[in-house]
């Protein structure tokens, strides 16, 4: 199974089996950009309350860290006009709010003020339905029948366009698994998805995540999927920057990468059998 990083930048490495020594290549390194992790999630069973922003920027090629970024004055206003200010842990990039107020179908304008530029972003909270709680397990599963497979379902709304962003954390890998999915094949149906790993084994914690997210972000994760790797061949060409919905009203041209996000989020533990 393919794994990948939301905010992976560009990484991709073709072994050779005649090498025997690692050459570091001398890149040129671009200017850094601004990065605005705006996800704001909203745990089925939560208030929502406390919500965090975290600004970065990008960095070299090598750089096995992303430089933090402070100083900004970030708040996000609902349609009402009610604004929740966002302050930043001292020196951390981090930015938070403890009396947020997520509402299902709500609009929120996000707004990051930083060196003199402006940027903003409007977006929906978007809900999502509950996971069942019977996930089935199959120990004959995977394509070649002979990895732990588990499945879950979760009963889409026929009433409405739905997209849905799955993420899976499992301790076979570093990172967590993620996929982008619509309903247009399944409205008001019970949905299912499935995850295996050849390394699972009995005892291991699986913890399963569904997000609610619109059209447009749905459409903007795939195209992340897409730079990261996932479904492409090692010798395809390495596509270009993949910018959110995040726009600089000082200085358009002067983008930050990043999205911001508002979903409903419904979360699922699972133990191997």
């Amino acid at each position: 199974m393919k794994k990948i990083l939301i905010y992976l930048v560009y990484s991709s490495c073709i072994p050779l089996l005649s090498c025997t020594k690692v050459v570091n290549v001398d890149l040129q390194t671009a200017d850094p950009k601004l990065v605005i992790d705006a996800s704001i999630d909203w745990v089925k069973g939560t208030t929502g309350n406390e919500q965090t922003i975290k600004l970065s920027t990008t960095t070299g090629y090598y750089s096995p860290t992303f430089p933090t970024v402070s100083g900004a004055d970030i708040t996000i206003t609902n349609s009402a006009g009610a604004v929740f200010n966002f302050k930043e842990n001292p020196g951390t990039g981090e930015y938070t709010c403890s009396d947020f107020r997520p509402v299902i179908g709500e609009s929120y304008t996000l707004k990051v003020v930083l060196n003199g530029e402006v940027y903003t972003a409007t977006e929906t909270c978007t809900g999502v339905p509950d996971i069942e709680d019977i996930i089935a397990q199959d120990n004959g599963g995977g394509f070649g029948g002979d990895e732990i497979e588990i499945t879950y379902y979760y009963r889409d709304n026929g009433n409405e366009v739905n997209y849905y962003l799955h993420r899976i954390q499992s301790p076979v890998s570093a990172f967590p698994e993620y996929k982008a999915q619509d309903d247009e094949n399944s409205q008001g149906n019970l949905m299912q998805e499935y995850f295996s790993d050849k390394d699972l084994k009995a005892g291991d914690a699986i913890n399963i995540r569904l997000y609610g997210i619109s059209k447009r972000y749905y459409d903007y994760f795939r195209k992340l999927l897409a730079a990261s790797g996932a479904g492409n061949g090692p010798f395809q060409t390495a596509p270009g920057a993949v910018r959110g919905n995040i726009v600089n009203q000082t200085h358009f041209d002067n983008f930050a990468y990043g999205y911001f996000r508002l979903s409903e989020v419904d979360v699922k533990d699972y133990t191997i059998r």
